[in-house]
């Protein structure tokens, strides 16, 4: 009997190790390194293959590659052909993550049964039983009488019946539960999911089959797993949302297809989920009465602007060390904006506890936030209530120049589709056709900014 091989693999970075140890020296993250056990070499000539799913070696160069696009699926769903890069493409391998609770079996189940109706389709479960699936659909109104479920756990058999279904598209659901024999450990583990995802992509472009696969995310909302399961599929995309909000949000994190960082917005509803063609009007439900603190700002996300509502509230604190809480945007750029404001925009905070946050659970991960982040907590400084029909936008550097931000046009049409009719951005963000009826402001230092404010 030929002697299994034993690695030790990160599940955050993907590194292996000869022996076990407590921290990663790879990437410093402790208790990630579990045992892997390596399936035996075959006895004869070797047949695996790449993720590419190629069976033959051959050199070619690249003026003799077909370029024949491929038509793409339409999943039935806009939002979400938008986070794939304009639909599903066959023979892709695409992993869809998210929060237990989150939505992403309901959102695969309604896709499932539209596709079904024009194409041959496989919905594989391992979580829930059939009866289960199919009390959901029922629920959900669905058509329920051309999707073909399996209800399974092993990789080979789940292979084996699709080679006889020939489906163009195909849900696994979810990696996390999958095995396969020659991998002696427990579902779930490195070695399993990392070979699991492996043998799957290959299949996938081999046969000329679109998988979806579903993935478990960790405490702090990343995919669990090991990093090559990432790097194996094709798309990476994430379904995100908090337990006491109907609204879901569905980014790209990676795609091999399209453009990455899309974002697709769906409300859950009694029917399922459905998607929000125009986000902006969901985000930008403001109170009546304005607030001191509260301004609209205007961000990229993907192919299209978006209007969120920033607040901020300052306020004296009574600790020795004050409090800094930002949500939905980075921590570290409050810090480094306070400092900027304080060097160069002549106001101390030191002693003053400072919450930023985000309205309707976006995250703001782009620089285009810090000059609407600044003048918001600078609004509930001084307890100065902002124009409800202004919006800010621009990048705050550490001399408190204003820098401009890409597609600044875009972003001020947007916003006077919104009925907004005053801007603050940065001066080279000014076009030279204004928006109808909208008075844009260009400023290029800190100081003009809030001259302009106040």
């Amino acid at each position: 009997m030929a002697k299994r091989k034993t690695a030790y693999v990160c599940s955050d970075c993907g590194a292996d190790f000869p022996r076990w140890q407590g921290q990663c020296s790879e990437c410093g993250a402790w208790n990630t390194i579990s045992e892997m056990r390596l399936a035996p070499a075959p006895s004869g000539p070797a047949s695996r293959t790449g993720y590419a799913g190629a069976t033959t070696a051959q050199v070619t160069t690249l003026a003799e590659v077909d370029l024949t696009e491929l038509p793409r699926i339409h999943s039935g769903f806009g939002e979400l052909d938008r986070v794939l890069g304009g639909g599903i493409v066959p023979g892709s391998a695409v992993l869809i993550g998210g929060h237990p609770g989150a939505g992403k079996s309901t959102l695969l189940l309604q896709t499932m049964c539209g596709l079904a109706e024009t194409m041959p389709t496989l919905y594989v479960t391992g979580e829930e039983s059939l009866q289960q699936v199919a009390m959901r659909a029922k629920r959900l109104g669905l058509p329920n009488g051309k999707l073909k479920m399996l209800t399974e756990t092993s990789i080979e058999t789940i292979m084996a019946i699709a080679e006889q279904e020939k489906p163009k598209v195909m849900v696994i659901d979810s990696i996390q539960v999958m095995h396969m024999a020659d991998i002696q450990s427990a579902p779930g583990s490195v070695s399993q999911v990392r070979e699991s995802a492996a043998y799957l992509t290959r299949f996938a472009k081999q046969n000329n089959v679109a998988i979806i696969m579903v993935g478990h995310v960790t405490k702090d909302g990343t995919l669990a797993g090991p990093k090559v399961l990432e790097h194996c599929i094709d798309c990476s995309i994430l379904l995100e949302g908090d337990s006491d909000s109907r609204f879901r949000t569905l980014r790209g994190q990676k795609n091999r297809f399209g453009a990455v960082n899309e974002l697709g917005v769906f409300a859950m509803t009694g029917q399922g989920l459905k998607e929000v063609s125009n986000p902006s009007a969901i985000f930008l439900q403001r109170a009546e009465e304005q607030a001191p603190g509260s301004i609209v700002m205007v961000i990229w996300e993907g192919t299209r602007p978006l209007l969120v509502e920033l607040q901020a509230l300052v306020d004296a604190s009574p600790l020795n060390n004050p409090r800094r809480v930002a949500v939905g945007l980075e921590q570290n750029r409050l810090s480094m904006l306070l400092a900027v404001m304080h060097r160069h925009g002549g106001l101390q905070m030191s002693d003053q506890d400072v919450f930023v946050n985000v309205v309707g659970g976006v995250r703001v991960s782009e620089t285009s936030a810090d000059l609407a982040m600044l003048l918001a907590m600078v609004s509930s400084f001084r307890n100065k209530v902002l124009p409800r029909d202004m919006v800010i936008f621009g990048e705050v550097g550490l001399s408190g120049e204003i820098r401009p931000v890409p597609s600044g046009s875009e972003r001020l049409n947007e916003a006077a589709k919104h009925g907004f009719t005053r801007a603050i951005v940065p001066k080279g963000n000014v076009p030279k056709t204004l928006p109808k009826g909208m008075e844009v402001i260009g400023v290029t230092k800190l100081s003009e900014a809030l001259e302009a404010l106040m």
